[in-house]
């Protein structure tokens, strides 16, 4: 690790997620709240992945896909999340030139249709 509090915080919530999954693969008994918290661990560790590789302006374009539409924002931070972990972005983060290339990857090109009637 190189010391940056963040990756300090992402260490600790992989620390507590396998912790919690260990606890669920022994125990079998609340087996809904475990599943729970683990949901909410993991959308923790993405956030804290997010913040960490995204720029402000890349979070605030994210953000305003996300308002139109949410499927395509879930796929670029899934990809970003994955880029992340993969060790592949390193130190670098994501601007918002960056990210309005990866939503032109994800977004389908509008197609036309012309029909013709005989």
């Amino acid at each position: 690790m190189s010391g940056d509090p963040s990756d300090d915080e992402l260490e600790k919530l992989r620390q507590e997620k396998m912790e919690q999954l260990r606890d669920q693969a022994e125990g079998g008994g609340g087996e809904g709240e475990a599943r729970q918290a683990a949901q909410e661990q993991a959308e923790a560790q993405r956030k804290a992945l997010l913040r960490q590789h995204l720029t402000d302006g890349a979070r605030k374009r994210l953000n305003t896909v996300k308002m139109s539409k949410p499927e395509i924002a879930e796929q670029v931070e899934q990809q970003i999340v994955a880029l992340a972990q993969s060790g592949r972005l390193g130190g670098e983060q994501i601007d918002e030139d960056q990210m309005r290339d990866l939503l032109k990857e994800l977004t389908p090109d509008s197609k036309s249709f012309n029909i013709r009637h005989r």
